[in-house]
Order: structure tokens, then sequence, then C-alpha cells
């Protein structure tokens, strides 16, 4: 476990997959994060590379051959992360390609990851170098879960998620059989900017939104007002999920989705997949922003 800290948050990261499993405020002792009970999702905010959600079979082809990768990629539950630097409110973590990862991914690759800590503000930096030959096609994304209701004698549908501008918004509804993205939509925001949670909201499990002109979006309470904002500029996908009446809601920054139901399988051809060019670095991040009143 690896730990951070400045004078109003703290946050942990395990070493598997790097991932995120606390955000406390620091004199108010409030854990932000959801602490992953098994017994309904035993997560807490997976690292989500080289692919976001499912692939047609767990299967795609590159350059005429199959390969086959897991839902949200091998990043997750990867153990073989170094930590590269690491300061009070700063660390980095590297994973590179290896002989057992070209078995499912045939690319040569450094991926990154920072937290760091500015204020009542948790930044998470992604780096992809390509020190490959060839370009290499990839998606990234994170999956923070965060406890709704954050206090007791509160309900879920106390909160809401605002989002910085009025949207008309349709969610993209997903094939619940195989994880797959459908032709089918729902309208979820209309000349509006607010999305009321409520236990029965992901009953077709998460929303999926490709067409939002914000990119920052707040967790609210009805009386006791903002809670934490996620702020996205550099991803153009946004996830909102939860387990079906499970106390937490997820806010999902996505550089790519899942596969649609009529993919070719191909991953160069895939919706939202970033090619990067040999000897080039891409860049992305995203930030959580806790509000200042649930800090003292």
């Amino acid at each position: 476990m690896y730990s951070l800290k400045n004078d109003q948050l703290k946050i942990n990261i395990k070493h598997k997959g790097a991932e995120l499993c606390n955000i406390i405020g620091v004199k108010s002792c409030v854990e932000f994060l959801w602490q992953a009970n098994p017994n309904i999702w035993g997560s807490h905010a997976p690292n989500l590379f080289p692919i976001i959600g499912a692939m047609k079979d767990d299967t795609y082809f590159f350059d005429d051959k199959k390969y086959n990768m897991p839902k949200h990629g091998f990043v997750r539950h990867n153990n073989d992360f170094k930590v590269v630097s690491q300061s009070e409110t700063k660390i980095t973590f590297k994973i590179d390609s290896n002989i057992s990862l070209k078995a499912i991914y045939p690319f040569e690759f450094e991926f990154l990851i920072t937290y760091e800590l500015i204020n009542n503000v948790l930044r998470v930096h992604h780096i992809v170098n390509n020190t490959d030959t060839k370009s290499i096609f990839f998606s990234l994304g994170g999956h923070p879960a965060f406890n709704c209701p954050l206090y007791e004698n509160e309900n879920y549908t106390d909160y809401f998620l605002k989002f910085e501008n009025h949207e008309n918004s349709k969610s993209y509804l997903l094939n619940m059989k195989n994880g797959l993205i459908t032709e089918k939509t729902k309208r979820v925001i209309k000349d509006g900017n607010i999305i009321q949670l409520r236990p029965n909201l992901f009953d077709n499990d998460a929303l999926i939104f490709k067409d939002l002109s914000s990119r920052k979006v707040t967790l609210t309470h009805k009386t006791n007002g903002d809670i934490l904002s996620v702020m996205f500029k550099d991803f153009p996908y946004l996830g909102i999920w939860a387990k079906p009446k499970a106390p937490y809601v997820c806010i999902e920054p996505w550089i790519g989705i899942a596969d649609l139901e009529n993919t070719n399988q191909h991953i160069i051809e895939k919706e939202g997949i970033i090619s990067l060019a040999d000897s080039s670095s891409f860049s992305a991040t995203y930030s959580v922003e806790i509000d200042k009143s649930h800090l003292v």
C-alpha cells in the first residue's frame, strides 16, 4: 500500500493495478471512495487499459491475427507495476510490455499513471509511451466509485449528479448478455443538467454518454450541497454506473468504449481507439475535487 497526504486529503493506492483505494478528509475523516465490499462489487477505482468495457467474444484482430483481451483490459489486476517516483503528495507507477502481455497485446509500450494531491484536488494523470516501431492502438480510462450516500441517515435518492452545462443527452444501451453496445439509445437528460440517483437507475447497466458538452460532473446532496466533482476535459466519453441498489456511484472518464454489437473486431477500427505513432507519447488527466465543506 502506498500513501499520499497533504493538509486536506489522504489517499491510499494498492500495488495491484495501481488502484486508488481511499480518499479521506484529513480533518473530517470522511471516506469518499467506495470500500469494495466483495458481496456487492469488489473494486474501488480500477484503471482501464488498453480497452474500455468488453470486446466481442473477448477477442480482437490485428494484422490478421486473433488475440484475446479481458474486459477493461489487463492493467486493473496486474501486479507488475513499479513505482518510478514518489513524494509526500505525488506518486508515479509504470508498467511495460512483456512476454506474457505480448501474447494478448502485440505492442511495445509504457503505461504510467500519476496520482497527485493539490489542496482539495486529486489529479490522476496518464501517459502512454509508444516504444514500438509501429503504431499502437489503445483506449484508457478511470472507474472510480464514490460512496453514496456519504453519511448516516441519508438515502441514495437524496443525491443527484449535476453537469456543468445543460445537456440534451442520450445513453447508449448495452446488451445485457454480452456487454456490447447496441444501436438503441435512451434519453437521460433533456434540456437540463441533472440526473437524479435512484436504486433502479442502473437496472440496464451503465449509462454511456458520447455527446456531452460538459467536462465536469458533481455529486450533490439535496440539502448538504456539492460533495465532489470529477473533471474530465481530456476524455470524450463518460460512463456512470453502480450495481443496482448499491450504495455508491461510479463516475468514469473514458477514452474509448466497449465494442459495438456490429463490430468487425479489428482493433484499428474500434470506436474511440487511439492510434499512437512510434516513438510518440499520449497523455490524459482527470481530477477529483472534494468540496471543502466536507473537509472540516
